[in-house]
């Protein structure tokens, strides 16, 4: 088998959670709630310090509900130009909501409270109004790197000094709250929503919630609804999330303890430049002799996946089905392939 580093959404669900799975008490979520989602939902809200959660199928739409929620049509939402909700979501924001991005171009890896305020524009009759302030961490496109919670206390207070709410993509929020010691509660409390996903670093096969106040999640079941999400017996696929979240949050520390291995290994390799991983995510900035393209494929032939995240970059991402010891061959094969002519 070859060792997939193309995302931590390659994993495949443990013999237990198949076990819990299967064996999940269910019932109707449109009609009468399913006990087993519901379950799901109490713990994730009690986990960030927020009112209530609504489970969904996919981040993305959990992201693209609570746009929804927070803005208003023909205004615009002020993110990382960098950020998921732009670069990852298909133009949501605009299709769904009828909002547009106000991409903020950070100095260093990802947006701080100064680059947003820097971005923001008075107030003019001509130009759409801000609406939302949206925050990722990890921050992928950065290389999965953790935003202090300095910076994100910052940044709040330049939306709140501004009357926006913030909504955190948090996806891998928990790979955050690890690798930092800082708990997911004081994390989340520097947004008015938060979604995080089960489908990632904690290996359920799909699934992802929006947390924050009681009046906007019954918003966004609304927002689930239309976009397509609503689900019955959702209580299957929550069973894997709540195994997940009972099992696959500390060991985290693994998949970056892994992670940086294999940026150890490649180093700067036939001047190669690595992100230093803070936590599960690698990536390499390649070469000119090398094209991103090529890497992937010879990697490939020798059984290690990666993914061409721009022509001269590549991305690895640790995650539970990836050992110590696959991190380290893995990492190895990289760092030959840098030093060999292409």
């Amino acid at each position: 088998m070859p060792i997939d580093l193309r995302s931590d959404t390659v994993t495949k669900p443990t013999p237990g959670m198949r076990a819990a799975m299967a064996n999940a008490d269910v019932g109707d979520d449109e009609r009468d709630g399913d006990p087993t989602t519901l379950k799901l939902q109490a713990r994730v809200a009690a986990l960030l310090g927020k009112d209530d959660a609504l489970f969904f199928p996919s981040g993305v739409m959990a992201n693209q509900a609570a746009v929804w929620c927070h803005a208003p049509r023909a205004t615009e939402i002020l993110l990382d130009v960098n950020a998921h909700v732009i670069e990852g979501e298909i133009a949501g924001a605009a299709a769904l909501s009828g909002v547009q991005v106000h991409p903020v171009e950070p100095r260093g890896l990802f947006m701080t409270a100064s680059d947003l305020a820097a971005a923001m524009l008075p107030p003019s009759r001509y130009r759409a109004a801000y609406s939302l302030v949206c925050v990722e961490n990890t921050h992928n496109s950065a290389g999965g790197k953790i935003v202090p919670l300095d910076d994100l206390r910052a940044i709040r207070q330049v939306a709140a000094a501004n009357g926006l709410p913030v909504h955190m993509d948090g996806a891998r929020l928990w790979n955050a709250s690890v690798a930092s010691g800082v708990s997911l509660a004081e994390i989340a409390e520097t947004a008015d929503t938060v979604m995080v996903a089960f489908s990632k670093g904690l290996g359920a096969p799909i699934g992802a919630a929006l947390a924050g106040p009681r009046d906007l999640i019954e918003h966004a079941w609304t927002a689930r609804k239309l976009f397509g999400g609503a689900m019955r017996q959702s209580g299957i696929v929550a069973a894997g999330a709540l195994f997940a979240l009972d099992r696959h949050i500390d060991r985290l520390a693994d998949d970056h303890e892994n992670a940086r291995a294999i940026a150890d290994l490649v180093g700067t390799a036939g001047g190669a430049n690595v992100v230093a991983p803070d936590t599960n995510i690698v990536m390499v900035d390649l070469p000119p002799s090398h094209p991103a393209a090529n890497v992937v494929a010879a990697a490939k032939e020798r059984g290690v996946l990666v993914a061409e995240w721009t022509p001269t970059r590549i991305r690895m991402v640790t995650h539970l089905d990836v050992s110590a010891e696959d991190a380290e061959r893995a990492g190895s094969i990289i760092r030959s392939i840098l030093l060999s002519p292409m």
